[in-house]
C-alpha cells in the first residue's frame, strides 16, 4: 500500500532543515587565492559581465553562438567587434580596451580572438563533458571517484537526414559498447551501484526520440511510431546484452505526447515489459506535465514492473513562449519560475507518494526542489532504490556533492560531442546560469535564506496562463496536428468530403447559379482518375450578363455602409474557421497541397477577411485637414467593377483575399478562378452567398482565360484587374488593360503579383542545420509551386561542399507521395502540362550544370521528384527563368558582394532569404538584396497577413503588398472634400469663446 499525505505543511518544516543544511555546504568560501585565480579567468569574466548587463549578454551570446562556425582568428576578431562594438552595448572597461583594434587581422586582433576562443572553450568544456569517448570516459571515472553515477548525452547536429538518424543509432551503439567495456574494470561504488540489495546498471545513455527518424513528426504519428520504433528496439536489445540502462529524453512540446505514446506502447511489448533498466521524462514547466504523470501511473500499475521518471523543470522556455505567439496558440509553459518550481514540488510528491510503481529521479539545482524530494522521502520512508537526484554537468556541484555527502544517490547527466553541435546547449545553460530567476545565480549573489527557501508562490497569470497579441493584429492560428484530436478532425473532413467528389459546380451569376454549355473536370493531381468536380465554364454572353449584373448592383453595395460590408467579411471568416477542416481537405485534394501546408493556407484566408475588414474601417474614417473658416476631408471611393483572376497554387487564400479586398472597399467583384482550382472557388462563393453578400456584388464565373478571361479583361465596364498568375499572362493582361475601349470613360486599374526566381544566400557564418532545413522547406514545399518558393541557393565557398552534401541528404530523406498522406512532404504538380514542363527544364539544367539529386517519384499522377543542380553558372537557364516545380540549381560565389550581385541578377524581385550569423551581412542585406520580402534566418515562404504583407517589384508584379496597409488603397479612388464655412464673415474658431 503506498502512503499519501496530502498536507503540504507536514512536509514544510522538514524541507527547511534540509534546505538550510544543504545551502550552507553550496555557499562555502573559497581562499583568498581561489577567489583571485577566478578573477583572473575569462570565462568567469564572460559569465559576470553577462549577469550584470542584459543588452551585453544578448549579444555575448549571439556572438558565442556564431564561434564555432568562424575559421580563423581575424573573422573571430571581426565578429566580436561587430556584435559587441554595438552602441546599444554597455562593455566593462576590460572587454573596451580589448576590442579597440583598427583591423581584425592586427596584432590586438588577433589577441583578443585567441583570449576568447580561450574562454569560451573553457566555458564549454564546463558544461560539457568531453568531445570524444576517451574523454567522456575519463570524466565519468572521476565523477564515480566522487560517488557520482552518470548518464550520457550525446550532442550533434540536428538530425535533417535519414544517414544522420542512422549514425545517431550507431554512436550510442557504440558508445554503450566503449562504456560498459570500461565499466569491466571499474570497482563497485556502494552509493550509486548498489540499492536495497538490488545491483544497478553502472552505464546509463540519455537519448532523444527525435534523432531516431529525419522526418520525425506528429502529423504522421503512425508513420514516426513506426520507424522509431524499429531503431529504439535495436537499442533496448543490446543495451540489455550490455547491462547498460536507457533513458529517454523529452524535448519540444510538441514532441511531447507522441513521444509518451511511443514510448508506453514499446515497453508493453513482451521483450520489454519487465525491463526496469529504462527511464522517461517530465518537464515541469509545462502546464499539462501533472496530469501527464496522473495517466502515467495507471499505466505504470497495469505494466507491472516499475521505470525511472526523470522529472526537471525543462529547458525551452523561450523557444517554446516564442513559438506559441507566432504561432497563436497557446502558451504551453508557465510563465514565470515559480510557477514551474511549484508544480515541480506537486510533481515531486505525487511521484514519490507512488514510488511502488516507478523510481523517481529529481533533477534540479535548486536547493530547495531537492531538499522538498528528500523531506517527503524520508517522511514517506522511500526505499533508496526507489529515487536518486541528478544534476547537470558542470551545474550544481556543490549541491551534488553535500547530497552525496548526506548518503543520496546522485547522477550527473554529461552530454559530450564536438563542440560546434554542442553550442546551442552551450548557450541553454549560460542562459540558465546568468537568467535574473536563476537559483544558482540568486544563491551566488547571496541573497537572504529565507528569501532563496519560501515556497514558491506563482502570480495568478502565471498559473492561468493565455497570450496575447499586444495590440497587434490577432491571426487565425493553424492546427496544431501534435494534439490527436486535430489529427482525427483531419482525417474525419476526407470522410466528409469525399462523398462530395464528382458534384457538378456551376456559376453564379446575379444571385443565380447558372447551366453551361461546356464543363470542365477538375481531378485530383495525385491520382487523375478521381474527379473533384465537374466545373460550368461561362460563354462570352454569360461573362456580359456578369458584368451587366454587377454594374447594376455597384450603386446599392457602394452606398452599404462600410460596417455592414466589413461584416458580411468576418462572417465569412467565422464560416472558414468552422469548416477548416473540410477546406484543408478540398485544397489536399484538388490541387495536392499536402495537409499542413493546405491548413496554413486556410488561416491566411480567414486572416485576409477579417484583417481588410479592419482596415477598410479604419479607412472609412478618412483624414480631417480643417483650418479655421474651411473644413478639408480626405475620403475614399469604389472604383466600379472588379475582375478577381486567382491562381489555382493559393487556391483558398489568394482567391478569397482579392475578391474580399474588392468586395469591402465597395466594388463589385467577378472571380474567375484557375480551371484546376475552380472547385475550391465554389465552395468560397458557397462561403459568401452564405454570410449575407447580395446578388450582384459578387459573382463565382469559372472560364477560359483565352476566352470569358480575355473577354472581361478588355471590356469597357470593368474597372480593376486583380491576378495573380504567370508573367507571361499578367503582362498580357497589364497591356489589354492599358488600351482604351470604345465608350470607356476611365483608366483601368491593374494588380499584378507574376511570381519570382526567389534565392537564398547562405554565407560562412550560417548555422547550417538552420539554413539546409529552411532550404528544404523553401524550395519543396507544394513541390516547388509557390510563387515565393526558392530556386536558387547562392552559397559562399567556405561551406558550399558541407552544405551541398547535406542538401542532398536532407532532400533525399524527404517523402514523395500522395498529397492527402499525412507523411507526405511532396506531392504532385498541378497537371500533365506542368510535369512535362519542369522535366523538360530538369533536361536543360543536365546540359548546363551538375546534377547532384533526381529523387524517384511514383508513377501514377502528376509527380516529378525533388531535383537538385550544383555547380550551376548564374547565367544558365535553369537560374534564370521560372521553373515553378521541386527544381534547385546551387551556386557557388567567393564572397559576400558576389552574393548579392548573383542574387539581383534575375528579373524578378519578389523573396529572397539570407543565412547568416554576420551582423554586417545581415544589414548588407537589408539594403542591397533587391526582394519585395527578405527573410533573414528562416525559410522564405508562408508570408503572414499583417505580419509580412506579401509581393515584389521588377518583374514580380505591380501593386501594394497583400495583407498590409496599402493594399486596399489599390481598389479605392481618393477625394477630397473642401467646405468654406464662412457665413457673412463669420466662422467659430475652435478653443476661442
Amino acid at each position: 500500500m503506498v502512503v499519501q499525505i496530502s498536507s503540504d505543511s507536514s512536509y514544510e518544516l522538514k524541507t527547511q532543515e534540509i534546505a538550510k543544511q544543504l545551502l550552507v555546504a553550496t555557499r562555502e568560501n573559497k581562499s583568498f587565492f581561489a577567489q583571485m585565480r577566478d578573477q583572473m579567468r575569462w570565462d568567469d569574466k564572460l559569465l559576470a559581465w553577462a549577469m550584470a548587463s542584459p543588452g551585453l549578454r544578448v549579444q555575448l551570446f549571439r556572438f558565442i553562438d556564431t564561434l564555432p562556425a568562424l575559421r580563423s582568428k581575424p573573422e573571430v576578431a571581426r565578429h566580436l567587434q561587430e556584435y559587441l562594438g554595438d552602441e546599444s552595448v554597455e562593455l566593462p572597461t576590460a572587454l573596451k580596451g580589448m576590442l579597440n583594434f583598427a583591423s581584425p587581422d592586427s596584432m590586438p586582433g588577433t589577441v583578443a580572438a585567441t583570449t576568447v576562443n580561450t574562454a569560451v572553450e573553457t566555458l564549454a568544456h564546463k558544461y560539457i563533458a568531453g568531445e570524444n569517448i576517451k574523454q567522456v570516459i575519463k570524466t565519468v571515472e572521476s565523477l564515480r571517484k566522487q560517488k557520482m553515477a552518470f548518464t550520457i548525452d550525446l550532442l550533434g547536429e540536428a538530425v535533417i537526414t535519414e544517414a544522420e538518424a542512422q549514425s545517431y543509432l550507431d554512436r550510442y551503439l557504440e558508445l554503450m559498447e566503449q562504456l560498459t567495456d570500461a565499466a569491466k574494470s571499474w570497482s563497485t561504488v556502494e552509493a550509486i551501484d548498489k540499492a536495497d540489495g538490488e545491483d544497478l546498471p553502472k552505464v546509463q545513455v540519455s537519448v532523444k526520440l527525435t534523432a531516431f527518424y529525419s522526418q520525425f513528426d506528429p502529423l504522421d504519428a503512425k508513420g514516426s511510431e513506426e520507424r522509431v520504433s524499429d531503431r529504439i528496439r535495436l537499442l533496448l536489445r543490446r543495451a540489455a546484452q550490455l547491462g547498460a540502462a536507457v533513458h529517454f529524453d523529452m524535448e519540444q512540446y510538441a514532441y511531447k505526447d507522441i513521444t509518451l505514446s511511443i514510448l508506453k506502447k514499446l515497453l508493453l511489448e513482451d521483450e520489454f515489459r519487465s525491463r526496469t533498466d529504462v527511464g522517461m521524462t517530465i518537464q515541469a514547466y509545462l502546464r499539462d506535465s501533472e496530469q501527464d504523470v496522473k495517466d502515467l501511473i495507471p499505466w505504470l500499475k497495469e505494466r507491472g514492473y516499475p521505470l525511472t521518471v526523470r522529472l526537471v523543470k525543462g529547458a525551452y522556455w523561450d523557444q517554446e513562449t516564442i513559438k506559441s505567439m507566432q504561432k497563436d496558440w497557446p502558451v504551453p509553459v508557465y510563465s514565470d519560475k515559480a510557477a514551474t518550481d511549484a508544480n515541480f514540488e506537486k510533481i515531486t510528491q505525487l511521484l514519490l507518494e507512488n514510488h511502488e510503481y516507478l523510481y523517481s529521479a529529481i533533477g534540479s539545482h535548486n536547493v530547495r526542489s531537492q531538499a522538498r524530494a528528500i523531506a517527503i522521502a524520508e517522511t514517506l520512508k522511500v526505499p533508496r532504490r526507489r529515487f536518486e537526484m541528478q544534476v547537470l554537468y558542470g551545474m550544481g556541484d556543490k549541491l551534488a556533492k553535500s547530497l552525496v555527502d548526506k548518503g543520496y544517490r546522485v547522477r550527473v547527466y554529461c552530454p559530450y560531442g564536438d563542440l560546434l553541435p554542442g553550442m546551442a546547449y552551450l548557450i541553454r545553460r549560460l542562459l540558465e546560469n546568468t537568467a535574473n530567476s536563476s537559483f544558482l545565480r540568486q544563491n551566488l549573489e547571496e541573497r537572504p535564506v529565507e528569501e532563496l527557501l519560501a515556497p514558491p508562490t506563482p502570480s495568478n497569470s502565471a498559473v492561468n496562463g493565455g497570450g496575447g497579441t499586444n495590440g497587434a493584429f490577432p491571426n487565425a492560428a493553424d492546427t496544431d496536428y501534435a494534439e490527436i484530436e486535430a489529427r482525427a478532425r483531419s482525417q474525419q473532413a476526407y470522410a466528409t468530403v469525399r462523398p462530395q467528389l464528382g458534384k457538378t459546380y456551376l456559376p453564379l451569376i446575379n444571385g443565380e447559379y447558372v447551366n453551361t454549355a461546356e464543363t470542365v473536370d477538375s481531378v485530383n493531381p495525385s491520382n487523375p482518375s478521381e474527379i473533384i468536380g465537374k466545373v460550368g465554364l461561362i460563354s462570352i454572353e454569360q461573362a456580359e450578363q456578369a458584368i451587366q449584373a454587377a454594374k447594376a448592383a455597384f450603386p446599392g453595395w457602394r452606398k452599404t455602409p462600410v460596417r455592414q460590408r466589413a461584416g458580411v467579411l468576418r462572417k465569412a471568416a467565422d464560416l472558414m474557421e468552422l469548416r477548416r477542416a473540410e477546406l484543408s481537405a478540398w485544397v489536399v485534394l484538388e490541387v495536392g497541397k499536402a495537409v499542413r501546408e493546405a491548413d496554413g493556407e486556410v488561416s491566411e484566408a480567414i486572416d485576409f477577411c477579417r484583417y481588410y475588414a479592419d482596415e477598410m474601417e479604419r479607412l472609412d474614417e478618412g483624414y480631417k485637414y480643417d483650418i479655421a473658416g474651411e473644413t478639408n476631408r480626405y475620403i475614399y471611393q469604389p472604383r466600379g467593377v472588379t475582375v478577381v483572376i486567382s491562381p489555382w497554387n493559393f487556391p483558398i487564400a489568394i482567391a478569397t483575399g482579392m475578391a474580399v479586398a474588392a468586395l469591402v472597399t465597395g466594388n463589385c467583384t467577378l472571380l474567375k478562378p484557375a480551371e484546376t482550382s475552380s472547385v475550391i472557388a465554389a465552395k468560397i462563393t458557397e462561403i459568401l452567398v452564405e454570410a449575407g453578400i447580395p446578388k450582384g456584388v459578387f459573382q463565382y464565373v469559372p472560364g477560359r482565360g483565352s476566352q470569358a478571361g480575355a473577354y472581361m479583361v478588355k471590356h469597357p465596364d470593368v474597372h480593376l484587374i486583380a491576378f495573380t498568375g504567370s508573367q507571361e499572362v499578367g503582362c498580357r493582361i497589364y497591356a489589354d488593360a492599358a488600351i482604351l475601349q470604345p465608350g470607356q470613360k476611365h483608366l483601368k486599374r491593374v494588380i499584378a503579383e507574376m511570381g519570382g526566381k526567389n534565392g537564398i544566400i547562405v554565407d560562412e557564418s550560417a548555422d547550417l542545420d538552420q539554413a539546409v532545413a529552411g532550404v528544404v522547406y523553401s524550395a519543396f514545399g507544394y513541390s516547388g509551386q509557390k510563387c515565393s518558393a526558392c530556386s536558387r541557393v547562392i552559397v559562399l565557398e567556405p561551406v558550399y561542399e558541407a552544405f551541398v552534401a547535406r542538401l542532398v541528404e536532407a532532400t533525399r530523406s524527404l517523402n514523395v507521395g500522395e498529397a492527402h498522406l499525412p507523411s507526405t512532404q511532396v506531392g504532385p504538380v498541378i497537371d500533365a502540362t506542368a510535369q512535362a514542363r519542369i522535366r523538360d527544364y530538369i533536361e536543360k539544367g543536365r546540359a548546363e550544370a551538375k546534377l547532384a539529386l533526381e529523387m524517384p517519384s511514383p508513377d501514377n499522377g502528376y509527380f516529378v521528384g525533388p531535383t537538385i543542380f550544383t555547380e550551376v553558372p548564374p547565367e544558365a537557364t535553369i537560374v534564370q527563368e521560372e521553373i515553378f516545380g521541386p527544381v534547385v540549381a546551387v551556386m557557388r560565389v567567393k564572397n559576400f558582394q558576389e552574393a548579392i550581385a548573383v542574387a539581383n541578377n534575375t528579373n524578378f524581385a519578389l523573396t529572397g532569404g539570407l543565412y547568416s550569423r554576420t551582423p554586417s551581412h545581415i544589414e548588407q542585406a537589408q539594403a542591397e538584396f533587391e526582394v519585395g520580402n527578405l527573410y533573414i534566418n528562416r525559410g522564405i515562404t508562408g508570408a503572414i497577413v499583417s505580419r509580412q504583407p506579401f509581393g515584389g517589384f521588377k518583374l514580380s508584379g505591380v501593386g501594394s503588398k497583400a495583407g498590409g496597409p496599402d493594399y486596399l488603397l489599390q481598389f479605392l479612388e481618393p477625394r477630397v472634400i473642401t467646405e468654406n464655412i464662412q457665413r457673412q464673415g463669420f466662422a467659430p474658431i475652435e478653443g476661442v469663446d
